[in-house]
């Protein structure tokens, strides 16, 4: 594999939310944790949740961080969102209801 396609790699690997939070880790995984304990959620959403683990964080630096890292991910691709009333709800895409169809090769 050559420079170029190991930094494509990189900029656009998959996503995988930390399973708990720490305080020392990067603002994407902070933000990615906290947009999973939400399942969906709005930018401020998100700051919002982040207070209850940054409670000494200013709320517009949570608010500035929530929202660069989630339009960031958004516009690679790597997080689903939508618009709504002028403002992007986002969610990680995560499969909430088991597939209901069958593997019967005689049905496909």
């Amino acid at each position: 594999m050559n420079k170029a396609d190991q930094s494509f790699n990189d900029e656009f690997k998959p996503v995988a939310p930390p399973e708990a939070y720490h305080p020392e880790a990067s603002w994407q995984d902070k933000v990615l944790y906290a947009l999973a304990q939400l399942g969906e959620a709005t930018a401020p959403d998100v700051a919002a949740k982040l207070t209850e683990y940054e409670p000494e964080e200013a709320p517009q630096v949570l608010h500035r961080q929530a929202e660069q890292v989630l339009m960031n991910l958004y516009e690679k691709g790597l997080i689903k969102g939508a618009e709504q009333d002028g403002e992007v709800s986002y969610n990680l895409s995560k499969i909430t209801q088991s597939n209901t169809g069958g593997t019967d090769p005689d049905l496909l």
